[in-house]
């Protein structure tokens, strides 16, 4: 990766695979309270705490006949009210990102130190290493952990329960900051020396802007310190009993580092190893985290994302163990949205995650077909019998008035309840309702049944009568595309004509293409002319009453532009599909979309989440990148196109029964 910016606005993240991770800005300063070194998911892979929040690091001559040179920071850090100390340290070089986050420092003499910070995989701890690249003279090298405890959503603040002292074992330091919280251990090749300071005031921008509790103060129990004559400086951080055993803790780094190093490599490209981020452990199986820093599992997120990150990629195995981990939370015909607390309680409010899921099922069944290998019967059974729970759930009905009506098509919705993915909430307003039969559910419910056939007919008739119903009532004929509700409220006949994106998933994203023919491609013209930009698509046309061009702002304000105007990266993934397969699926088509679409969408790669693709982005240009800048559908779906969908060969059928429909 080249031209890395060194600012505020530039993050990198190194995941653990367990929930947790590590994350900052590129210059070092912490813009957010989400930025740690130590961020561990205590019942994997939620729970997440901050431990270990960051740390002050500088240099000091080793002996007074160095000039009298004082102390050069390597660091930095905002305080109230929003004052960087110090003001001028050591110049920060260079920034590189692989393999992990590397910081070259040159200090007044020109000596260069490097830094570099890595988690090993499915480990709640984190490695930091510090060394002399060149310089004329021995020098000592000084770090003061900054500890909280905390919730990762809150901010910590002075107060006297806080407990400074450690215990101290030849090379490892333990800190018991709070009861109920998990120790901090230390390992290191430097002296410990205790030195309790509160560190007060210190302010993060991008909560500020977010209209966030901003401000917290931490602890800082001591100083570890080092002569860098001597050899590396090393520094492991990790909760609990996390860190592995070793004598020698420089040989104990250089031997993860190593590892680590070569099973990166072994994932393939950087999007790929990007992409290995979001897949974490939970209970004896496997999930995605749909976002980082605040996002944990969400259940619409997940079957979205695993299509990219797990069977484009290859990784079937985790696919399978991401889905058997899911068929057993099937309820009432439908699966969580999301888990609201750290004993697993889940919310059932989407009335696409279930449909989602199905989609992912059959595509990793298809996905193991073409490699020629085998599904335990076990395995299948426990997937179909999660599949049929969820389409005769909805058939029957279920909650929030999901149900499949006469006319084949799925109802569902109530006032006061966001079910589809357009589902921003502030109190009791829901920004877009969607109440009545949205667009891409018709689409996802009419796939859903219709590659059911894998194992069952019994699905047919309702599917045949839907996709007449859909091909009749959808179709805006004024306006030349789709209608994005319709029997809006549950009242017959009533529609919602908002140009939205949705539509597109009825051409592309999906096995089975509802839509074909000229209407087809004029509703694809006109996604194109009035959605697209370089990230994504606009979740609603600019002009139309309730457009937002900008995503900013407290809560209200954002909650309210999130699906009003904001783009979305992961909808390039079903538009790019639609673009492809109404210009015949050619080769040449597939070269021109990779060039007019993915390209745009992969330069990304150098700005925000480093190596990842944002959340969101704003409506206008220049589409300023928002929301989480580690986004786990918007790498899936850049993931899907880059290996799947835009590839050179054979158009792929996900499944012959659907041959003719899918041509």
């Amino acid at each position: 990766m080249t031209s890395i910016p060194i600012n505020d606005d530039t993050e990198w993240l190194e995941a653990d695979g367990l929930g947790g991770f590590a994350s900052g800005t590129t210059s070092g300063l912490r813009t957010r309270r989400y930025h740690a070194l130590l961020l561990a998911a205590t019942t994997p892979p939620t729970g997440r705490m901050v431990l270990v929040n960051g740390v002050d690091a500088w240099i000091q001559p080793a002996t007074p006949a160095q000039g009298g040179r004082g102390h050069e920071y390597l660091t930095r850090q905002r305080y109230r009210p929003g004052v960087v100390v110090p003001e001028q340290g050591a110049t920060l070089e260079s920034f590189t990102l692989e393999p992990w986050p590397t910081w070259i420092y040159r200090l007044a003499d020109g000596t260069r130190i490097e830094h570099e910070v890595f988690v090993p995989a499915r480990s709640a701890f984190v490695a930091l290493r510090w060394k002399v690249l060149d310089g004329p003279a021995p020098l000592i090298l000084k770090v003061r952990p900054f500890l909280s405890g905390r919730d990762s959503h809150a901010t910590h603040h002075e107060n006297d329960a806080f407990r400074f002292g450690a215990e101290v074992e030849g090379d490892r330091v333990r800190w018991r900051p709070y009861e109920g919280v998990p120790d901090v251990t230390a390992l290191s090749n430097g002296r410990y020396r205790t030195d309790p300071q509160w560190y007060r005031g210190f302010v993060y921008s991008e909560e500020l802007a977010r209209g966030l509790d901003a401000e917290e103060d931490l602890g800082a129990p001591g100083i570890f310190t080092w002569d860098l004559g001597l050899g590396a400086a090393v520094l492991l951080l990790g909760a609990g009993d996390a860190l592995p055993e070793g004598s020698d803790p420089a040989a104990l780094v250089t031997l993860l580092a190593r590892r680590e190093h070569a099973r990166r490599a072994r994932l393939g490209s950087p999007l790929e190893r990007a992409g290995d981020a979001y897949l974490v452990r939970r209970g004896d199986g496997k999930t995605i985290i749909a976002g980082y820093p605040w996002f944990t599992d969400w259940g619409r997120d997940t079957f979205i994302a695993l299509r990219g990150l797990c069977l484009a990629t290859g990784r079937l195995a985790d696919a399978r163990s991401i889905l058997l981990e899911w068929a057993g939370l099937v309820s009432e015909g439908m699966l969580p949205n999301r888990f609201v607390d750290q004993g697993g309680a889940a919310e059932y409010n989407t009335i696409d995650a279930s449909l989602w899921y199905v989609i992912a099922v059959h595509e990793y069944l298809a996905a193991m077909t073409r490699r020629r290998l085998k599904v335990a019967a076990q395995d299948r059974r426990a997937l179909e019998d999660a599949v049929r729970a969820i389409l005769a759930g909805h058939i029957h009905g279920t909650r929030y008035g999901i149900r499949a009506t006469e006319d084949g098509l799925l109802a569902g919705g109530e006032p006061g309840v966001q079910l589809t993915w357009m589902d921003a909430k502030v109190g009791d307003w829901v920004v877009t309702p969607r109440i009545g039969k949205p667009v891409e559910i018709q689409a996802l419910w009419l796939n859903a049944l219709r590659v059911a056939e894998w194992f069952t007919e019994e699905f047919r008739p309702l599917f045949d009568r839907g996709a007449a119903a859909f091909a009749d009532r959808f179709w805006n004929a004024e306006g030349g595309y789709l209608y994005d509700v319709i029997d809006a409220d549950h009242e017959p006949g009533k529609v919602d004509p908002s140009f939205r994106p949705n539509q597109i998933l009825a051409i592309g994203g999906l096995p089975i293409q509802l839509l074909e023919g000229p209407r087809a491609r004029q509703v694809v013209d006109a996604v194109e002319r009035v959605l697209w930009t370089p990230l994504g698509l606009r979740t609603l046309a600019p002009g139309s009453w309730g457009y937002r061009p900008v995503y900013a702002g407290d809560m209200l304000a954002r909650d309210g532009a999130y699906h009003q105007g904001t783009v979305w990266p992961w909808l390039l993934g079903p538009f790019v599909e639609a673009w492809v397969r109404v210009r015949d699926n050619t080769v040449e088509a597939r070269h021109e979309a990779r060039q007019r679409f993915l390209e745009p969408l992969l330069a990304h790669l150098n700005e925000a989440g480093l190596g990842h693709i944002s959340e969101i982005a704003d409506a206008d240009a220049p589409h300023t990148p928002r929301g989480c800048p580690f986004q786990a559908w918007s790498m899936g779906e850049a993931l899907r196109l880059q290996l799947e969908v835009l590839q050179d060969g054979p158009a792929r059928v996900s499944n012959p029964r659907v041959a003719a429909l899918t041509a």
